[in-house]
């Protein structure tokens, strides 16, 4: 016979409520609970379920390529790195006061890493998120012809709480691709925040762009107000390339069969136990004589070697 009870919550649509009735029902009849606190402990139930399949939500539509969160990053490989700076980002206080934030340095230290990091903490904390490359996001704007469709994909860049553009600088824009990404940041100053990477030095952003004016338009807005984190330090990538070409020379080498050896003298010497035997002749060949003077005569003697 069906539950009227699951019945009511799967008409309501509280899966997580009725998920957990049963274990709650019978919490409360063995420990006594007051009706009120059993109610407070089944809405809590809803709310965490309810809270879980948004941030799965939101968390795939923010596009993340490679999600690694801030307790996975190696901050001992770099420890110039301003550890301190990069956890208040992840408050995501920013996004809430409407700011922007650029994160410079070499290529290879963490900078996609921390800026989705980053991303992923603004959607625990209840924003809307969205993580692409500068170059995709100049290209989806570049590629409507229809004012209609342009102007949804403009749409899609615009409603996030924080939009992450990473790889700023690793190669030049196309022609007026440095106008599409001004009207991005023009229209998101001060209305919604922008997490921005990038490997080359602000001076040289005009000659990126290809256009100094927009250059200098596109700077004036991110700067203003924004949090610069400049990161120096040795490149993960080139530490794990080496890593991995030692290892491939260890497995390449080849062991040597006679084992752990005496290096005295720079050569392997046997034991007398293993040096090699008198040879025997060989098969057919007669045996040397000697001979020797025996009191008044002569014996002959066979000796075998």
């Amino acid at each position: 016979m069906p539950d009227p009870l699951l019945h009511a919550c799967r008409q309501l649509r509280l899966s997580g409520l009725a998920s957990s009735l049963e274990l709650r029902l019978h919490e409360a009849a063995v420990h006594g609970i007051a009706h009120r606190q059993f109610l407070e402990l089944l809405f809590q139930d809803e709310l965490n379920v309810r809270n879980h399949r948004s941030l799965e939500r939101r968390k795939k539509l923010a596009q993340f390529p490679d999600l690694q969160p801030l307790e996975n990053f190696d901050w001992q490989f770099n420890p110039q790195i301003n550890r301190a700076q990069i956890f208040q980002l992840a408050t995501a206080q920013f996004v809430r006061e409407r700011r922007d934030v650029l994160l410079l340095g070499p290529p290879g230290l963490g900078k996609t890493h921390i800026a989705q990091a980053i991303g992923y903490a603004a959607l625990r904390a209840d924003f809307q998120v969205l993580y692409c490359s500068v170059f995709e996001l100049v290209r989806e704007l570049q590629a409507d012809p229809n004012p209609a469709d342009a102007q949804r994909t403009l749409a899609r860049y615009l409603k996030p709480d924080l939009l992450c553009l990473d790889d700023f600088g690793m190669k030049s824009f196309p022609p007026k691709g440095a106008e599409a990404l001004l009207e991005i940041i023009v229209r998101r100053h001060r209305n919604r925040s922008t997490l921005m990477t990038s490997n080359r030095p602000i001076e040289e952003w005009g000659a990126l762009l290809g256009d100094v004016p927009a250059a200098t338009a596109i700077l004036d807005r991110l700067l203003e107000g924004a949090e610069i984190v400049r990161m120096q330090g040795r490149s993960y990538r080139l530490r794990n390339a080496a890593m991995m070409a030692g290892a491939r020379r260890k497995a390449e080498k080849p062991e040597n069969p006679m084992g752990p050896q005496s290096h005295a003298a720079g050569r392997y010497r046997p034991t007398a136990a293993l040096r090699p035997a008198t040879a025997l002749p060989p098969s057919g060949t007669p045996p040397r004589h000697r001979r020797t003077q025996s009191g008044e005569g002569r014996e002959s003697r066979t000796e075998n070697h």
